[in-house]
């Protein structure tokens, strides 16, 4: 087996007196996709903000690609190619989308940051039609298409994803997970946060179950889809 990306262990994350995470074990390996799954409160965006440096927390240890992450800066993961977009979406409002989508390359260097913007109005091309335009008057479909685009300016190795459906029409939220199958199929590890459990299983390879901070249950997507106690709890079966 491939060496491991992303190793989380003994996470504990606390929100003044809330012990928000507990205990919690999850690794991901190079190119998988694999989801976090959880009713609301559950502490998944938790899990996510302590991976990528905006929770510092109280005990355990983030390790990616062989070396220990925790008390590095966003910024500093941004560079090494960790990257999140999160709930909400985050981006500038006051900016074009172009503006939104060049922020995400701002760490780079290179000489294909163009390129990468074009592959981004190729997918998007609602982005392009209007990239003079500022982000905040776009809808919110638009607004999560132009957060996953910037992310993808920063080139990730590892894309970590918070509820990207959340608040989307359907034909909007089918858009946007096939973004997220494709970019995995191009070799993207993803870890996926998403309330609409049964899309998360059906789209990735594992997952894990987060129960009031804790891990409570692991496995192939597809036995977690058929597991009576996921199926009860978060399928509405």
């Amino acid at each position: 087996m491939a060496e491991t990306l992303l190793s989380v262990q003994g996470l504990n994350v606390a929100y003044g007196g809330i012990q928000a995470v507990k205990n919690l074990n999850l690794e991901l390996f190079p190119g998988e996709l694999v989801s976090l799954i959880g009713a609301n409160g559950a502490g998944k965006t938790t899990t996510l903000k302590a991976i990528c440096g905006l929770l510092k927390p109280q005990a355990g240890e983030v390790v990616y690609q062989g070396r220990r992450v925790q008390g590095c800066g966003p910024w500093e993961l941004v560079a090494q190619g960790l990257v999140m977009v999160p709930e909400g979406r985050g981006i500038f409002a006051r900016m074009s989308i172009e503006e939104n989508l060049r922020m995400g390359a701002y760490l780079r260097r290179d000489q294909q940051i163009e390129s990468d913007i074009d592959s981004v109005y190729a997918r998007f091309p609602r982005l392009k039609e209007r990239h003079k335009q500022l982000a905040g008057t776009l809808s919110g479909g638009e607004q999560q298409m132009l957060a996953m685009g910037r992310a993808l300016l920063a080139r990730p190795k590892l894309l970590l994803l918070d509820e990207p459906s959340m608040g989307l029409a359907p034909i909007m939220v089918d858009q946007i997970f096939q973004v997220v199958e494709e970019v995995s199929r191009q070799g993207v590890t993803v870890l996926l946060v998403e309330q609409n459990a049964h899309r998360a299983l059906e789209l990735a390879h594992r997952a894990y179950v987060l129960d009031s901070g804790e891990m409570v249950l692991s496995g192939a997507a597809a036995d977690l889809l058929r597991d009576p106690q996921v199926q009860a709890a978060y399928l509405g079966a």
